[in-house]
């Protein structure tokens, strides 16, 4: 049973997330942090039905669903007892017009017979405040509006609004829409505009997808994967958000419950990492150009996480008006981690903007303030690599100098020397190469424990840590280096838990872990790739696809005796995983061809 069993849509403005049934369950408008004005998910503390956005099908027996083929359009077909059926196709739209992105604040639904005579009933139940709220509702000749706090809804719909209103079923007899947006008229017929919305979404995902440079293996799985990265990015900004979702806990009544709608600077890195090797270069433009506003803003002191418009302050809280995902409390808005220090940011915005420099492909980077801006960066990095932080795991309780956030140090200078080189500035690449090399060496004697023959998560700690599986494709060491083979030995050892990996053991602030960490068995895949043990690689990975919901989606954690998923949900690092994962292990065109 995998509870965690959605679909998701998108426009890279706002997004929503569907159930089995396309029940909507969980949406925030009228942007990707905003106010859940369908929660469900998170189950309304008043227990009268609100938070959702449901097509109930009368004497329901079962439900097929699928995404239609390279897009984030969902349809979900509804059978009767009796025979009957009807399908369900939701989207959010999403195409060129007038020469600009057209991507609104609107969800579209359409309503089609397949046999017989559906009977259904609607219940659209916006809430407030974190379901809180009830909307104040009015209603039109062919629209209803729902008055909330944060934002004014409107439904315009060739349904009968009785029938929405009253919530009575009805006999569907043809094809019916419904356009759910901001309280803005629609002049046009609804069906048309559901259906010219519906070509020209489905038209552009299509061209997208033809665009990516994807592997010959795994196609369809890195395609979604893709997909639901370009979902979780923010196109006003550029921000890269880690989930859709706020909550889900990390494992069963653990109190890991978290923010996720933010963008943090190492998970973005990983997501435009993988996205720029598929040739989708927009998603690392944008991002820059985010990280550029945030980084003037603050100076030379980078937070570990944003607001998607930029803002510093994310201030957490608890909301008592949602129970929780199935009840497991608490739910919290914010995201403390904001306060925390935490030093392999500057790493992160340092490798996030390399490519720029090399691929010929964009737009000239040459410009010498371009370099002097990530220079600035570095300079700290160089200052705080063997200073105590937070770590990558975001430790509340405690502050240490983590290895993972001083290899990230030493990666900002190391790109920076390399950088330097193809800009033609010699001087300055020597400059950061000394740096490079006195860092790598400080670390290769601080967090080397001799006696085990591994790296700790610590500088003098004897804790292991998962993310040092990264040292080869940060280029810290090669995989063939015995200092790793030895770092890799120790980890599977301590952490590997069946067929998943856990991104380390030792009691935090809330007690031992309990679930694996999705993206540290990704990162175990790819070193035992590089290690030379592809065999075993490719076993592991087809397991994991094997855990992926129906719809192909990963969330944070997964359960690794069940296989149950667990965290919020679709988390990026976990799509990310697959993504590196098949185009490291896949076959060459080539050799398959």
């Amino acid at each position: 049973m995998n509870n965690l069993d959605l679909a998701v849509i998108g426009n890279c403005q706002i997004s929503a997330l569907l159930d089995r049934r396309a029940r909507i369950v969980w949406s925030c408008l009228p942007r990707l942090d905003g106010n859940p004005a369908f929660c469900s998910l998170l189950e309304p503390a008043a227990d009268d039905g609100r938070g959702v956005y449901e097509v109930e099908l009368v004497d329901f027996a079962h439900a097929e669903q699928e995404y239609l083929r390279n897009t984030p359009i969902v349809q979900t077909t509804l059978y009767d007892s009796h025979g009957n059926a009807v399908r369900i196709t939701d989207f959010a739209p999403r195409f060129q017009l007038f020469g600009r992105s057209y991507h609104p604040i609107m969800l579209i639904r359409t309503l089609t017979p397949v046999h017989g005579w559906p009977r259904l009933r609607l219940r659209i139940r916006p809430t407030g405040e974190y379901g809180a709220r009830l909307p104040e509702v009015t209603h039109g000749s062919n629209h209803i509006r729902f008055v909330l706090p944060e934002v004014v809804l409107r439904v315009t719909t060739d349904v009968s609004l009785a029938a929405i209103l009253e919530e009575k079923p009805f006999v569907l007899t043809g094809p019916r829409h419904l356009v759910l947006g901001l309280d803005e008229p629609i002049p046009e017929s609804v069906g048309e505009l559901a259906r010219e919305h519906f070509g020209h979404t489905r038209d552009y995902w299509l061209s997208w997808v033809r665009g990516l440079a994807i592997p010959f293996e795994w196609q369809e799985a890195v395609i979604r994967a893709a997909i639901t990265l370009k979902l979780c990015t923010y196109e006003d900004t550029g921000a890269v958000i880690a989930a859709m979702t706020t909550s889900i806990p990390e494992a069963p009544n653990s109190g890991r419950n978290w923010d996720y709608r933010y963008c943090w600077i190492r998970d973005s890195y990983f997501v435009v990492q993988a996205l720029n090797s598929l040739g989708a270069t927009k998603t690392m433009e944008a991002y820059l150009r985010y990280i550029l506003n945030v980084s003037l803003e603050a100076g030379d002191t980078l937070q570990p996480v944003y607001g998607i418009t930029g803002d510093a302050e994310l201030p957490e809280r608890i909301v008592d008006s949602l129970r929780g995902y199935r009840g497991m409390g608490p739910v919290r808005v914010g995201n403390a981690a904001y306060e925390q220090v935490q030093n392999d940011v500057y790493g992160a915005v340092v490798l996030s903007a390399t490519q720029y420099f090399f691929d010929s492909r964009l737009a000239d980077p040459t410009q010498a303030d371009n370099f002097e801006r990530l220079e600035l960066l570095g300079h700290r990095a160089a200052e705080l690599y063997d200073q105590p932080d937070a770590g990558i795991w975001e430790y509340r309780g405690r502050q240490r100098v983590h290895t993972f956030s001083s290899i990230m140090c030493w990666a900002a200078c190391d790109r920076l020397a390399k950088i330097a080189a193809r800009i033609g500035q010699d001087e300055r690449c020597r400059y950061w190469r000394r740096l490079a090399d006195r860092i790598h060496e400080v670390i290769c004697e601080r967090a080397w424990d001799a006696q085990r023959q591994t790296f700790t998560d610590a500088f003098g700690q004897p804790e292991l840590d998962a993310s040092l599986l990264v040292m080869p494709s940060l280029g810290f060491l090669r995989a063939e280096d015995p200092r790793f083979a030895g770092t890799l030995r120790a980890i599977e050892q301590a952490l590997r838990h069946g067929d998943h990996l856990m991104r380390y053991r030792a009691p935090d602030d809330f007690g031992e872990p309990e679930n694996a960490f999705n993206i540290c068995t990704f990162w175990y895949i790819d070193a035992l790739a590089a290690a030379g043990r592809a065999a075993e690689a490719r076993e592991l990975f087809e397991n994991m696809l094997a855990c992926r919901n129906s719809l192909g989606l990963l969330s944070e954690d997964l359960d690794p005796r069940s296989g149950e998923l667990w965290g919020n949900f679709p988390q990026t690092y976990s799509m990310v995983g697959i993504i590196n994962a098949a185009r490291r292990l896949s076959r060459s065109w080539e050799e398959a061809l």
